[in-house]
């Protein structure tokens, strides 16, 4: 689980998902403070020409150099709690991300257990396959020496050699299957494929001391308190219900405070009817220091239905998030219920496995003592064997079985742990 939480890119996207939701909660919070700016213009060469007298023709003309300084700042005093259902909207949003996340990161582990698990079921069963092909070649080896001494027909000899086939068959089939899913199991840590993978093993007994009884009721309880994709459903509606308040500001008037401060200076002024004599820059900047304060209304009496159509489109999206929230909660309870009920047959699995393993034991000793001895014919030998065979694998795929369920449980409560 930590290789795959290291290397998972979905749980990197959500990462980023609520870098980028502290961001814009950031910028809601922006939207209270007031706005400043600061502009400085300079002029090397500027002129202008006028007629100075109109009846005579004669123009006046300008050549100056300005630099000229601005400060504005301006504050919103009204725009219909637009930046409040904004900051509301964004602080649910950077809550609903966290959550997310948090599920994000029992997904990927959720993902990797089953995989892991599946991993020991198809190596087991490939010990199984393989402590039943040296059988066969043992078997086989008997009944040769026994053919070849005339205790049993060629017939046997050549069933067993056909059995002892398909046993290798198995084999190779258990060992492709292991291959595959090792590889699917890396595929999901995200390392090189070219990697020998060493999977520990899991000791039995740990696995069948899980639990045997649970309480439906109280895990939906558990599981809908604990669920953080459903937490961050809820959290996701009430950030859609700001949205619909957002919408509607339109609706009202703006109401602006701002503030100007400004100067300008000339280095350089002259014009063909004279120089005039200007102080030096720094006093000009000074003296010319001028300001204005200003309070601005404005109010969108009609904008073509648009506000309208806004405020519609966040209430639909309002409606739809309570809708998915709804499914989402009754789907938690019916998972939980379908993984107690999946738990629970486990456990009746494991012990209805154990009693037909036994079974089959017992029938194959007794079945193999006869056919050694020439008693019992070479189908029924095979029969015993194979129903062997199929006792022990039903066995340990009882046992993967009920780990499995154990990690489907604690996937569907919102309870398994990602350390």
């Amino acid at each position: 689980m930590e290789i795959a939480l290291q290397n998972s890119s979905s749980v990197k996207k959500a990462e980023n998902t609520v870098r980028l939701q502290g961001a814009d909660l950031l910028k809601s919070y922006g939207q209270f403070l007031p706005k400043v700016s600061v502009s400085a213009g300079y002029t090397p060469l500027s002129v202008s020409r006028v007629y100075s007298n109109p009846a005579s023709g004669s123009v006046l003309t300008t050549r100056n150099e300005n630099v000229d300084l601005n400060l504005t700042t301006s504050l919103n005093l009204f725009n219909g709690f637009k930046d409040y259902a904004s900051l509301q909207s964004a602080i649910n949003l950077r809550e609903a991300s966290g959550f997310s996340l948090f599920r994000a990161r029992q997904t990927i582990a959720y993902d990797v257990t089953q995989s892991y698990y599946q991993v020991l079921l198809d190596t087991e069963l490939l010990k199984i396959a393989r402590e039943n092909l040296l059988s066969s070649q043992d078997q086989l080896q008997l009944t040769e020496r026994q053919y070849e001494i005339g205790l049993k027909p060629v017939t046997d000899y050549y069933q067993q050699q056909a059995e002892t086939a398909n046993d290798e068959l198995s084999v190779i089939r258990a060992e492709n299957t292991l291959r595959s899913s090792t590889l699917e199991l890396v595929r999901k840590l995200r390392i090189d494929h070219t990697e020998e993978v060493a999977v520990a093993e899991i000791p039995i007994d740990a696995l069948t001391s899980l639990p045997s009884s649970v309480d439906p009721d109280s895990l939906v309880t558990l599981g809908l308190a604990n669920r953080t994709d459903l937490q961050s459903a809820v959290f996701s509606t009430e950030a859609a219900k700001w949205d619909v308040t957002s919408a509607s500001s339109q609706r009202y008037p703006t109401l602006d405070l701002a503030f100007s401060l400004n100067t300008l200076g000339y280095p350089y002024y002259e014009t063909t009817a004279g120089t005039p004599h200007y102080p030096p820059l720094s006093d000009q900047l000074s003296d010319l220091l001028g300001y204005s304060l200003s309070i601005t209304l404005n109010w969108t009496l009609f904008d073509g239905f648009l506000t309208r159509y806004n405020v519609e489109q966040a209430k639909v999206n309002y409606l739809n998030e309570e809708l998915d929230t709804a499914d989402l909660e009754h789907d938690i309870a019916i998972d939980i219920q379908l993984a107690v009920d999946n738990y629970s047959a486990a456990f009746t699995e494991i012990e209805t496995a154990k009693q037909g393993l036994r079974a089959a034991e017992k029938a194959y000793e007794t079945v193999k003592k006869k056919y050694d001895l020439g008693s019992a014919g070479f189908v029924e030998a095979s029969t015993a064997k194979a129903t062997l065979v199929s006792a022990r694998s039903e066995y340990s795929q009882a046992i993967y079985n009920l780990a499995l369920q154990k990690n489907i449980l604690d996937f569907a409560t919102g309870i398994l742990t990602v350390e």
